[in-house]
């Protein structure tokens, strides 16, 4: 909707990035002070959030540039803009994970506490960037004429196809994501085993992700079959592993493997 948020002659801030770093720092805010709570090193929180951040964003944006080659084939300079939207979540999880799992390691941090306390972070964080993704009109809906709250992008730097009604789909996954970051701080309150929260997390998200899909109308997001996107094929996965891993830490109480 407004893809540029202030130009002032050279000057230009794009909503997508002010939201995306404002998801981060509000995540990161939220992070240190469960983190205090809890007993956690808040600095080594910190350090691994940035960590993070560079890996993940790292990991989105060659999950995008993989998923659309050949616009960036004839374009690679391309590349770098970021802040002008083209970064995918899944790509920067896959990327995020194993980084903080060797911070984890190295800072002698407990494991699955330490995903626990990120896990509500990850899902306010992305909430807020999905907005972003409004602005900018990336992850743009399919075409929904007649839908009462469906959306018209008309500026001529957005992202997503102008002058026809869209599903405003990263309205829907920005909604989701709250209701997921508020159901994780509630079940919070009554945890029973160390890695529930983050599990849990995995477990909504995938499903939030599939649901979504079904309203997105970017053809550029990648497919492995015909109707079937490759973030729901990640998605399922997601969810088959999040599900086998919340059961089986219940079981054994949530105990750390490190």
């Amino acid at each position: 909707m407004f893809p540029v948020l202030i130009k002032i002659g050279p000057l230009t801030i794009h909503t997508y990035g002010f939201l995306i770093a404002a998801g981060f720092l509000v995540a990161l805010w939220l992070a240190v002070g469960r983190a205090k709570k809890t007993g956690v090193p808040d600095q080594k929180i910190i350090d691994l959030a940035f960590y993070c951040l560079i890996a993940g964003i790292a990991g989105s944006r060659l999950f995008f540039i993989f998923t659309n080659l050949s616009y960036f084939q004839d374009r690679p300079l391309d590349v770098f803009k970021i802040w002008e939207g083209g970064l995918v979540f899944y790509g920067g999880l896959l990327f995020a994970v194993p980084t903080a799992l060797l911070f984890i390691k190295r800072a002698a941090l407990p494991l699955w506490q330490t995903f626990d306390l990120f896990a509500p972070s990850i899902a306010i964080g992305h909430a807020i960037g999905r907005l972003g993704c409004f602005c900018a009109g990336c992850c743009y809906g399919r075409p929904a004429e007649g839908l009462p709250w469906s959306v018209i992008f008309r500026s001529p730097d957005t992202l997503a196809i102008r002058g026809i009604a869209l599903h405003p789909s990263q309205l829907y996954e920005s909604a989701a994501e709250f209701l997921n970051f508020l159901i994780l701080v509630m079940v919070r309150k009554r945890q029973s085993f160390n890695g529930q929260i983050f599990f849990l997390y995995l477990i909504n998200y995938s499903v939030i992700r599939v649901v979504v899909e079904q309203f997105r109308g970017d053809e550029v997001r990648g497919f492995i079959v015909p109707g079937i996107s490759i973030s729901t094929g990640i998605s399922i996965l997601m969810f088959a592993f999040g599900a086998v891993m919340f059961f089986i830490l219940k079981k054994k109480g949530g105990k750390d493997p490190l």
